[in-house]
C-alpha cells in the first residue's frame, strides 16, 4: 500500500487536526523533508496555511486542537503540540498544553523548529490590564485623548477595531478614531 493511501486511511479522509473533510493534502512536519509515516499528517488547506504562516494564524480555528492532541498519532501529538506553543499567549492553549504528554524524544522533534520559545527580539504589545494585543484585535479607550494634529477629542469608551502594531515600539498601536488613522499608546486602551 503506498504512503498516501496508509495516511488517508488512518486520518479517515479527514484533517488529522480539525476533522474538515476537504481541500486535504498530506503535511510533512518540519524539519523532516521526506513523508514518512510517523513524521506526515494528512490536513486540509486552512490548517497547513497557517502552520507554513503565522501571521495568518487564527486562534479560534485551533480550538480543534482540543480533540485532536490525544490522537495516537506522534505526527498529530507534535502538530498540535506546536500550535498550542504558538499561541500560548491566549491563555486556553497553555491548559491544554499543561494536560499534554509526550515521549521525550516526541517532545525534543516537537521543539526543533523553534515554536514555543520565546524569541527575546519579539516585542509584545499589552493593553492596561497586561493582556496581549494582536495585529486586528479590537481595542477600547479607557480615557479621553487628544488627537495630534487636530482638534478632536477621542472619547472614553471608543471602540478602535482593526488595531495595528507598531514594530518598533511596544507602546504604540495604530487605529482608526473616527476617519483618522492615529497612533495610540497601549496604557490607554483595554481589548475587547
Amino acid at each position: 500500500m503506498s504512503l498516501d493511501r496508509e495516511l488517508y486511511k488512518r486520518a479517515d479522509n479527514k484533517c488529522e487536526l480539525c476533522a474538515n473533510e476537504e481541500h486535504l493534502q498530506i503535511h510533512t512536519l518540519a524539519p523532516q523533508k521526506d513523508e514518512t509515516l510517523t513524521k506526515s499528517l494528512v490536513a486540509c488547506k486552512t490548517c497547513i496555511d497557517q502552520i507554513e504562516d503565522p501571521e495568518i494564524t487564527d486562534a479560534n480555528h485551533w480550538r480543534c486542537l482540543n480533540d485532536s492532541m490525544w490522537s495516537e498519532q506522534d505526527a498529530v501529538k507534535v502538530a498540535a503540540w506546536r500550535m498550542l506553543s504558538r499561541l500560548r499567549t491566549e491563555g486556553w492553549p497553555q491548559d491544554l498544553l499543561d494536560m499534554m504528554y509526550l515521549e521525550d524524544d516526541i517532545l525534543e522533534f516537537a521543539k526543533a523548529t523553534g515554536e514555543g520559545e520565546a524569541d527575546p527580539e519579539k516585542l509584545i504589545h499589552r493593553d492596561v490590564n497586561g493582556v496581549v494585543l494582536q495585529a486586528g484585535d479590537s481595542v477600547v479607550l479607557i480615557k479621553d485623548l487628544k488627537v495630534k494634529g487636530s482638534s478632536m477629542i477621542a472619547k472614553q469608551g471608543t471602540a478602535v477595531r482593526n488595531i495595528r502594531l507598531d514594530h518598533e515600539n511596544e507602546k504604540y498601536i495604530e487605529g482608526k478614531v473616527g476617519p483618522t488613522l492615529t497612533v495610540i499608546i497601549t496604557d490607554y486602551v483595554k481589548k475587547l
